[in-house]
């Protein structure tokens, strides 16, 4: 009866995110109705001292990178950066290659800082563009953005600013550059497969004689453009190369700076100093650092442009940022009150049954991630109730804590997308398709993803390369 408590708050969670509704209102009704049905009298505690103390516990932690990732792309969007990348790249590549042009370019958007929503509504129109110039299938437009901006720059490239690839700093002591060649493996694998798999059904397609889109997937067809006033792409470039570039040096130059493994506050006006744990916020901070220095190059390079839509941009995305923060934090806090419960103790100690630690933590990860539909939301919830257990078992098997947040993070990002997940409804939405005529291609990208972290540990295992 415990673990069917448990499953049943679960599987509401994921019908409620299915069906569209908001995490933000669902996630604390489900958290304590699986509270109320376990033990009724526990409902006020459990939420004012277990959810809400987490959820704030996650947003203290790591709301300024989804604010500073959210202004970030906002302003390489209405600087004409985005669109100037995208450009280049799509020339540089060839209009005939419009779907490895495509996921480049979206891969590029995503691993310099700009958040996937934005890389979305970026790229989809020149997408739009190229397939109907080469008569590629409308409905693989989503899972070639999908391809660049859900997998391998999501979580797997070390040094990714992506949240997905920060969660797990806290919890294991690590850096966004954590196991840099797995990473590099796992990411060349994911890439190479999943444009394998897109050239296959591009040329199943073209045997069945579906060029661009039928009628009915001819929703939200991009308008034209104006082309003046354009970019040179190098200058676009840089803010990406900065933020990349500080990302790395500022993870190597604060643990140097910050002399001891804590900082200790003391103002004058404070009651009682304050002790910082440095090794867990080092990588936060690098991030945060190198975001700051991002925007103040697009305002170095672009500053009437934006000056011109600063403020509504900015609103858009404070409003994203507290949006997709928020959505996260919730299921931080869902996942607290869940793994506190005794059915979830009952399938912790089951998932000890699981010989291998890095198997064990791969598929709590992305077992969770599937459910609630959100990398970040899975990734959190397992490492928030298991992540001692993951560290204890990867220290007595003698595996660096590197790599089992590598593992961690691209697990998270594996059977994340599913139906209900946020981004592929939004990526979906942008282009004007459905799932019946588009997620399973997706669902194909979700299957080599979800693989590709078994071939990283089998790798690990047989190489020992970190």
């Amino acid at each position: 009866m415990a673990v069917a408590i448990a499953a049943l708050s679960l599987i509401l969670l994921m019908i409620a995110a299915y069906r569209g509704m908001s995490v933000i209102v669902m996630a604390p009704l489900l958290a304590m109705l699986a509270v109320f049905l376990t033990d009724p009298v526990a409902v006020p505690a459990a939420f004012s001292g277990l959810f809400m103390d987490r959820v704030g516990s996650f947003l203290k932690l790591y709301f300024p990178v989804f604010l500073l990732g959210a202004l970030f792309g906002k302003l390489v969007e209405i600087s004409g950066f985005s669109r100037a990348i995208v450009t280049a790249v799509i020339g540089f590549i060839g209009a005939g290659r419009a779907i490895p042009a495509i996921m480049a370019v979206t891969a590029l958007l995503t691993y310099g800082g700009v958040s996937v929503f934005v890389a979305v509504f970026a790229v989809y129109p020149f997408a739009a563009e190229m397939f109907r110039r080469a008569d590629i299938p409308k409905r693989l437009v989503p899972a070639t953005i999908g391809l660049g901006a859900l997998t391998f720059t999501m979580d797997a490239l070390p040094g990714t600013p992506q949240i997905q690839n920060i969660i797990p700093t806290s919890f294991f002591g690590t850096t966004t550059w954590a196991a840099p060649i797995l990473g590099l493996i796992g990411s060349a694998f994911i890439a190479v497969s999943g444009l394998a798999y897109l050239a296959w059904r591009r040329r199943a397609m073209l045997a069945a004689g579906e060029g661009y889109g039928a009628p009915e997937t001819l929703v939200n067809e991009p308008e034209q453009r104006d082309e003046d006033d354009r970019v040179h792409p190098l200058i676009a470039l840089l803010p990406l190369l900065v933020v990349g570039v500080g990302n790395l040096l500022l993870t190597l130059a604060i643990p140097r700076w910050v002399n001891g493994p804590d900082v200790t506050l003391s103002l004058p006006g404070m009651a009682e100093p304050v002790a910082v744990k440095v090794a867990q916020l080092s990588a936060l901070w690098a991030v945060e650092g190198a975001l700051l220095l991002g925007i103040g190059t697009i305002l170095l390079f672009a500053f009437r442009t934006v000056a011109q839509r600063f403020a509504e941009g900015s609103k858009a995305a404070v409003g994203g940022a507290l949006l997709a923060g928020m959505n996260t934090a919730v299921e931080y806090g869902f996942g607290a009150v869940i793994a506190a419960l005794p059915g979830f103790l009952i399938v912790k100690d089951a998932l000890r049954a699981i010989p291998n630690p890095l198997v064990n933590e791969a598929i709590t990860v992305t077992s969770l991630a599937g459910i609630t539909g959100s990398a970040s939301g899975g990734l959190s919830i397992a490492l928030a109730a298991m992540a001692e257990q993951f560290a204890a078992a990867g220290d007595a098997a003698g595996i660096p804590r590197e790599v089992l947040h590598r593992i961690a993070s691209m697990a998270s990002g594996g059977m994340d997308s599913l139906p209900h997940n946020g981004a592929v409804i939004t990526l979906l939405a942008v282009t004007g398709l459905t799932h019946r005529q588009a997620y399973k291609d997706i669902f194909a990208l979700t299957i080599i993803k979800t693989l590709t972290v078994f071939v990283v540990i089998a790798l690990y295992y047989l190489t020992g390369l970190v």
